[in-house]
């Protein structure tokens, strides 16, 4: 079983994703935040199911999708994945700093 990290970032980002919707709707952002948890659950048993990142092209950062979020992570080795950052498709990535 593979061990799931979620950096810093993407932890403070979730925040963010839950803040601005709850303020249409709470539920709604709960129910979100748990649909974005839930997916990366499956890299527990299924790490490469992922896609490389077109942007980055760096075969260990690979994305899964949920909804309209991009979820992206960096495989250290066969036992251990890191949640980097979770970032709204509608959003530019180019324009990102880092993560």
């Amino acid at each position: 079983m593979v061990k799931v990290v979620w950096t810093e970032l993407a932890v403070s980002e979730l925040k963010e994703i839950f803040n601005y919707i709850s303020k249409d709707s709470r539920r709604y952002a709960q129910n979100q935040i748990r649909r974005i948890k839930a997916k990366t659950k499956i890299l527990k048993t299924k790490p490469e199911i992922g896609r490389v990142v077109p942007e980055l092209e760096i075969p260990e950062i690979k994305e899964v999708i949920e909804g309209n979020y991009r979820i992206i992570y960096r495989i250290i080795a066969n036992d251990n994945v890191e949640i980097l950052t979770v970032h709204h498709s509608a959003r530019n990535f180019e324009s990102r700093d880092t993560f």
